[in-house]
């Protein structure tokens, strides 16, 4: 389970550090792409350890791609996807294209979710966070309510 905050930095190369706690969880080979949701408030990055991007995977290839929808949709994600692993350092070069995608220039925080990693700049997420009105909004507690916890 990835959770935690780790804030660092873009270096010039297009390359951040991945921190040890998220490496051991992540193995040797894994994936980073875009979101599938397309929110404009929640532009980052996703990283997946192996077996939950194939696990992903085989939920998308059940969608079907009989629909323009969703033909576009998936090739918009998986052509977004760079498979990867650390260096010595535990850095990764990240694809200027999904740099780009997530406006990530220079300040990043890295943010455990479940069974995924999210890569956010620094800026927008700080944005996200303060934006409470979700929590306010009694929603949440409905939720959770709804959900059993």
């Amino acid at each position: 389970m990835f959770y935690g905050e780790y804030q660092h930095n873009v270096d010039e190369k297009g390359r951040i550090i991945i921190p040890a706690k998220f490496r051991e969880q992540l193995g040797e080979i894994f994936y980073v792409t875009i979101d599938l949701w397309g929110q404009s408030e929640e532009t980052c990055l996703y990283v997946y350890p192996e077996a939950d991007f194939k696990a992903l995977c085989e939920k998308l290839r059940t969608m079907g791609s009989t629909d323009q929808d969703t033909r576009k949709l998936l090739r918009r994600f998986y052509s977004r996807v760079q498979d990867t692993s650390t260096d010595k350092q535990g850095r990764i070069v990240l694809m200027q294209e999904l740099r780009d995608h997530a406006g990530l220039e220079k300040e990043i925080v890295l943010v455990g979710q479940d069974n995924h990693i999210e890569i956010w700049d620094r800026d927008k997420w700080t944005a996200y966070n303060n934006d409470d009105s979700f929590y306010n909004s009694g929603k949440l507690a409905e939720g959770l309510r709804a959900g059993g916890v």
